[in-house]
């Protein structure tokens, strides 16, 4: 296990989803999952709906990952100040754009309406990026390791 880093200086990576109900909801709980304390996720949308697809809490469940509780977000400006990244996910030409702040745009399909089989491709693309991501922070986020 990793030893955690303080959350106070944690660095922040914040997904964006258009209504924060599948993907950056599932993007957020990988990298939680992966990053293993180095790094804090959290996920907003630019037109939060209410409540998180069904489908994609079931999806994730699959994988061991309850997403049951967790409720949609607005993203803000402050909330793309306290982050160091801010990854889109549908919803790139939406997103405030805060100077300083590294942006990256995941072209990733919608599971919502999407038949299980459909949902679970969605989910295993992101958890793939967010390893992939993870991978390139991995050095800045442990530069002794190198």
């Amino acid at each position: 296990m990793t030893d955690a880093i303080p959350e106070a200086i944690r660095p922040t990576v914040l997904f964006v989803g258009v209504r924060d109900v599948g993907r950056s909801q599932m993007a957020a709980a990988y990298l939680s999952q992966l990053a293993d304390g180095a790094l804090t996720a959290r996920s907003a949308g630019v037109r939060p709906a209410a409540q998180l697809d069904p489908a994609v809490v079931d999806a994730m469940a699959e994988d061991g990952i309850d997403l049951s509780a967790e409720l949609p977000s607005e993203v803000t400006v402050e909330s793309i100040n306290g982050a160091q990244m801010v990854v889109t996910l549908g919803s790139g030409a939406e997103c405030p754009v805060v100077p300083g702040r590294r942006y990256e745009d995941w072209d990733v399909d919608d599971p919502s309406g999407q038949h299980p089989d459909g949902v679970r491709a969605v989910r295993d693309d992101i958890k793939h990026r967010v390893q992939q991501l993870l991978s390139e922070l991995q050095p800045a986020l442990h530069p002794d390791a190198q």
